[in-house]
């Protein structure tokens, strides 16, 4: 009996799933960015409400316009911020909404994307 163990072979399978990823440099990362909450049907108007006042600092007013912007028209910009500090408070936010069992989204444009 001999010691030696091949490993079994993968076959060699071109997959293409559509997925790019790419990787921004410090000054990218400062340039800013638009953040946008998308609509959904199921978390409830008062919660995004808070969400938008306790994560990205919107008066109650301006809260309130945000959300429904984005429930008429499927989206709204919520602010505009660094990259960094766009991302963070974007996933905080969508933490706290998944924590609660809701599908809040929120994505992140480039300020100069037309």
């Amino acid at each position: 009996m001999s010691d030696t163990v091949t490993a079994p072979t993968v076959p060699d399978i071109d997959i293409d799933i559509g997925l790019e990823f790419v990787v921004m440099g410090d000054e990218e990362r400062e340039h800013p960015f638009r953040v946008i909450i998308h609509n959904d049907d199921v978390t409830p108007m008062d919660f995004v409400i808070k969400v938008l006042m306790n994560f990205f600092d919107l008066p109650f007013r301006k809260a309130i316009i945000v959300m429904y912007k984005a429930h008429r028209s499927g989206q709204a910009l919520v602010t505009v911020l660094p990259y960094h500090k766009a991302h963070d408070k974007v996933y905080n936010a969508q933490s706290a909404a998944r924590q609660f069992g809701y599908p809040l989204s929120f994505t992140l444009e480039p300020e100069d994307a037309i």
